[in-house]
């Protein structure tokens, strides 16, 4: 299952923001076994978003949307992933009647929020209605497109309910060593075109080791790329950490 993610927001592309729900996902729906291929921030703008997920819905097998739901000016995601679709807005009786369960449970609390519940409960015609645990805008799910909020606590909660459409067969080994990148690259590609894995080799300076992630479809072809590579370089299936000399590298080699 390949899945692409979408994130929108202004303040993603001005940097006001870190991108934290794309790298949320893309952690999650990846444990999952499915295949993040790409990971895409877009402005608050109704064309361009529809644009892309025109696109994408046609290139990826489910899509990812997050940000710009509600009731603010610049919330135009549901609107424009209608437009991708053709399709026109309608008010969902069930998300109609979640909205007010939320609203006269926070009602005493809040007794000043005004909210256009018929506005709020709209989704494109033919849609799904997902249910917001944490909040009030529904999200919804179109053919292979999922529309969640961007509120990070709102869309952990919605996706949660439709985490299991994404299940998928691919699985990772992780493997650890103290040699520098350079030193290891021929056998990199070597284990990647014996056994058909994808390799990568990620350092992290602070645990001071080359963290090694093969990933593939098939459980055999993967415990065979890792014993391989285990013998063909230093490495462990467990974190190990070098001691550094002053005037040594870290295990990427230089900057």
């Amino acid at each position: 299952m390949n899945v692409a993610v979408l994130t929108v927001g202004d303040e993603l592309l001005s940097g006001d923001t870190d991108n934290a729900n794309g790298t949320w996902l893309a952690n999650e729906v990846t444990d999952r076994g499915a295949d993040v291929r790409r990971i895409l921030a877009l402005p608050d703008d109704r064309a361009t978003i529809a644009d892309v997920v025109d696109q994408y819905s046609d290139a990826f097998d489910a899509v990812i949307v997050t940000g710009g739901i509600g009731g603010t000016p610049d919330d135009v995601t549901v609107e424009a992933v209608a437009d991708a679709f053709d399709r026109g807005l309608v008010v969902s009786e069930q998300a109609r009647a979640r909205i007010e369960q939320r609203l006269s449970e926070i009602g005493e609390s809040v007794p000043q929020l005004e909210i256009d519940v018929d506005a709020e409960a709209s989704i494109p015609d033919g849609a799904e209605p997902l249910v917001n645990p944490a909040g009030l805008a529904p999200g919804c799910r179109l053919a292979n497109v999922y529309v969640l909020p961007g509120i990070p606590g709102e869309m952990k909660a919605m996706f949660e309910t439709v985490a299991e459409d994404f299940a998928g067969d691919l699985n990772s080994r992780f493997l650890y060593t103290v040699e520098p990148e350079a030193n290891i690259v021929s056998e990199l590609r070597a284990v990647r075109e014996r056994f058909g894995v994808r390799v990568g080799c990620y350092p992290d300076r602070e645990a001071r080791h080359n963290r090694l992630k093969l990933t593939g479809s098939d459980d055999q072809s993967l415990d065979a790329a890792t014993e391989w590579l285990l013998g063909a370089i230093d490495a462990s299936e467990t974190p190990v950490e070098r001691e550094w000399d002053s005037d040594e590298e870290p295990a990427g080699g230089p900057e």
